[in-house]
């Protein structure tokens, strides 16, 4: 299968890509798609940075499959992607071979690092990422286009609805429901239910202000 990748800025999808490769050596990497001017015919991790969305215009887009690498913020994600999808370019996983996905089910698009752990009866929307170290407790439902940063402690049986933003450390005590588009700041201990469009932060974590709601859905498809 060949994938671009999109956004070419962190070095530990080398090694991702270089894991999976030993699992399906089939996987090749076209190279990366990145918006800024500077990057363009360089390369990142030894591949080749293709340019911006004007390179699809030549593709075919059957051939090639694509995985979104943006962790900026939700809506940048969701809306480059979307920008993809509607162009006609479909969307693959890249799921490092430490993760099992025994009992877990996932659309596409996703992007799952190193060691994180998600338990029986986890479900992931498409479009979303979970970095190095999480841990997603059983029965958990994450939406489309949600972001988890490093280091996640997220109990059983929690709602997390589109377009979510969690930085590095974040604690959720169970059956909590998170509300779509709100972020939720690094090391924050969530132990209640949070709002849509809501900005949280703090131990407990506190709603400190809300989002402008600019999507209702973080689907791409």
């Amino acid at each position: 299968m060949k994938i671009i990748l999109v956004g070419a800025n962190n070095p530990e999808t080398l090694r991702v890509v270089n894991a999976c490769k030993k699992t399906d050596p089939s996987l090749e990497v076209m190279g990366f798609l990145d918006n800024d001017p500077a990057k363009a015919g360089k390369t990142f991790v030894g591949f080749p940075v293709l340019g911006d969305f004007s390179y699809l215009s030549g593709l075919d887009m059957q051939a090639v499959r694509f995985v979104n690498l943006i962790t900026r913020d939700a809506a940048t994600r969701y809306q480059t992607s979307l920008e993809i999808s509607k162009k006609g370019g479909k969307f693959a996983n890249l799921i490092h071979p430490s993760v099992n996905m025994e009992m877990v089910k996932t659309g596409v698009g996703n992007y799952i690092q190193e060691n994180v752990v998600l338990q029986a009866d986890v479900e992931i929307g498409n479009n979303s990422s979970i970095h190095i170290g999480t841990l997603v407790g059983h029965e958990t439902k994450i939406g489309h286009s949600v972001f988890i940063a490093h280091g996640g402690n997220l109990s059983g049986c929690l709602q997390i609805e589109d377009g979510v933003f969690m930085g590095t450390g974040v604690s959720i005590v169970p059956r909590v429901r998170i509300g779509k588009w709100s972020v939720i700041g690094a090391g924050s201990v969530v132990i209640k239910d949070v709002p849509p469009y809501s900005v949280v932060v703090g131990n407990p974590g506190k709603v400190i202000k809300n989002t402008e709601p600019l999507f209702e859905s973080g689907n791409i498809i």
